[in-house]
């Protein structure tokens, strides 16, 4: 075999070594739930994916958008509350991407910038409320930093989906405070119970006054049950005296003649 030959077959081999190699470059796999925005020679040439893509080594360039939706931790924020006080408050956001051409082409990080303005809106938000509002209105408050971050994240090509406050932390010195006049608030309830208690049970003894001044029998059978609810209490000697005063009606009863 000639060396010309020899130098024939190895051109061949390292020009399929060449074209292999291209085609390698060339061709990429995107998954299901990414999209490949392509620039060619710095100039968007548009969106391609999911599954296998053809490229121009070298003068393609791929970028891979994960259209799967993100969580986002917002760290905790120590925030002045508008009556003063100051909590510690942290959220969680989850969003995705609705248009990969608009997140490669209005911001740099889209990851990073969606996490500065929720916590920049959170802070402001909960800056403008009070201290009682923040404890008893929390879906308002996720429903303001949604509507906040979308009217934002919108030419971002990003659409959240869901915003929620994770965790709120007071002081111990409040927190205390609050325990002190949670105390108080449950005596002073209580003692408005029991008056209130006191009032209508001297209302209806009134009335039973009233009644019993009509009715001088109804009075003297309450006075015996009375005595009957006594006597079964233990053993005890029951001394009860008995003039005409008290039994002015039985007294008239015994003096009427019976009919023959």
């Amino acid at each position: 075999m000639s060396f010309s030959l020899i130098g024939d077959i190895l051109g061949i081999v390292f020009l399929l070594i060449i074209v292999i190699i291209l085609l390698v470059l060339s061709l990429r796999v995107v998954a299901e739930w990414q999209k490949a925005v392509v620039l060619r020679l710095g100039r968007v040439l548009g969106v391609k994916g999911p599954g296998l893509i053809f490229l121009i080594p070298f003068v393609d360039k791929p970028l891979l958008v994960d259209l799967r939706i993100v969580t986002v931790d917002v760290p905790p924020q120590t925030i002045v509350t508008k009556d003063n006080v100051t909590v510690t408050i942290d959220a969680v956001v989850y969003y995705k991407v609705i248009d990969p051409l608009k997140v490669v082409t209005s911001v740099t990080n889209y990851q990073a910038a969606v996490l500065n303005i929720a916590q920049t809106s959170l802070r402001d938000i909960i800056g403008q409320m009070e201290l009682d509002e923040i404890l008893s209105k929390r879906e308002e408050i996720n429903k303001r930093l949604q509507t906040i971050l979308d009217e934002v994240t919108e030419g971002w090509g990003i659409k959240v989906t869901n915003v929620t406050v994770r965790d709120i932390r007071l002081s111990q010195e409040l927190l205390s405070a609050m325990a002190e006049q949670a105390k108080a608030e449950r005596l002073r309830r209580a003692k408005i119970i029991l008056s209130e208690g006191e009032r209508q049970a001297a209302s209806i003894l009134s009335d039973a006054s009233m009644s019993y001044q009509n009715n001088p029998v109804a009075l003297q059978l309450r006075f015996l049950e009375m005595l009957s609810d006594i006597s079964q209490r233990g053993n005890m000697v029951i001394v009860v005296p008995a003039g005409q005063e008290l039994y002015s009606t039985l007294s008239v009863l015994k003096a009427k003649p019976t009919s023959s």
